[in-house]
């Protein structure tokens, strides 16, 4: 599994601000001190899966540069998605010709990888203006691809901006893509909130505010945006009073009468489980953490507060099998994601 991003001319399009905000949790206010890339840069990423962010500065012409060799079996052969970042302020037809260059490359010799057009720094942006640019730089890149002979290129586009959760949701749909048998978890969610009636259900990777799955139900942007604040407020909270050394003695107590039972039969999660009730629909919305990568957030419909005890016995056993699901999936596909910033052509 693999994913690599790229930008145009612009040197300043925001690639490096994306894997600081997305990746490393830096306040998006903060990346405006943050130095264009001078070099290749690597940094690996502690996830649900093997994260690997590659940052290749903008003077790079990775196809066709004398001053570089670079491997491209190497870089590609193991990437599952190229990541084009365009900077929908500046003026982006040489960054348009570049991805078109570069998908014509990968698609003679790595069809595997699907290409994420990010057409970003849209917060400044009125709703209609940055319909017009998505539209535009879709309709240009297919247009020409097809004039060449590249027809149904596996081409995403995605608005995105760093000041809210556009880019979360963007990185979403990418990762899941690269998700093996990504089904089998989308059903599991699905069946969790048929049996329970929850209206939304999605498995969280907490260090990104990446969801890798959701249920099979609509795309609903207030319920993302809503169950990844509650992640980030319960996680932060448990890496500050969560992970104290349980006594003996506290232990004794707890799985002593009336209760008689081990403490793990008696808990969904020791580290975090939580459940709050939004005041205005009175919806509560859960939270489980399915090990110390990923979180199951779900947003239950009215009243379904009262019926938790028979909630959190499915919600156990949908957690017993997503841990099941990524053991087999760790022990039989080793996999590396690599997020590589690369921009083909000289710089100005």
């Amino acid at each position: 599994m693999g994913c690599m991003a790229h930008t145009g001319m612009n040197n300043r399009s925001g690639k490096s601000s994306i894997s600081s905000v997305v990746f490393h949790k830096l306040p998006a206010a903060e990346t405006l001190y943050m130095e264009s890339t001078a070099r290749i840069q690597k940094d690996s990423l502690n996830s649900f899966m093997e994260f690997q962010v590659w940052d290749f500065p903008g003077q790079i012409d990775i196809f066709n540069n004398p001053s570089y060799s670079f491997d491209l079996d190497a870089i590609f052969g193991e990437v599952g998605a190229l990541i084009w970042v365009i900077d929908a302020l500046d003026d982006y037809s040489d960054s348009l010709n570049r991805l078109n260059m570069t998908a014509m490359h990968l698609s003679r010799s790595y069809p595997h990888i699907t290409i994420e057009v990010l057409v970003h720094k849209i917060d400044s942006l009125t709703d209609d203006y940055r319909s017009e640019i998505l539209k535009d730089v879709e309709l240009r890149t297919l247009d020409e691809l097809s004039d060449m002979g590249y027809e149904n290129m596996p081409i995403s586009f995605h608005l995105t901006s760093i000041y809210d959760h556009s880019i979360f949701e963007a990185f979403s749909k990418v990762i899941q893509k690269l998700i093996p048998r990504l089904g089998q978890l989308e059903a599991m969610l699905t069946s969790l909130c048929r049996t329970c009636r929850f209206e939304k259900a999605y498995l969280f990777d907490v260090n990104t505010k990446i969801y890798i799955a959701s249920d099979s139900t609509p795309e609903d942007t207030t319920s993302y945006v809503i169950c990844s604040d509650y992640v980030d407020v319960i996680i932060d909270l448990t890496e500050v009073y969560g992970s104290w050394a349980r006594s003996a003695e506290w232990r004794n107590r707890l799985e002593g009468e009336p209760f008689s039972q081990p403490l793990e039969e008696q808990v969904g999660c020791e580290w975090a489980e939580s459940v709050m009730v939004l005041s205005d629909s009175q919806r509560p919305i859960m939270l489980r953490e399915v090990d110390r990568f990923l979180a199951l957030v779900a947003i239950m419909k009215e009243g379904s507060y009262d019926k938790m005890a028979q909630i959190n016995m499915n919600v156990d056993v949908v957690v017993k099998g997503l841990t099941e699901f990524f053991e087999i999936t760790r022990a039989g596909e080793k996999s590396r994601v690599g997020l590589q910033d690369m921009v083909v052509g000289p710089q100005n």
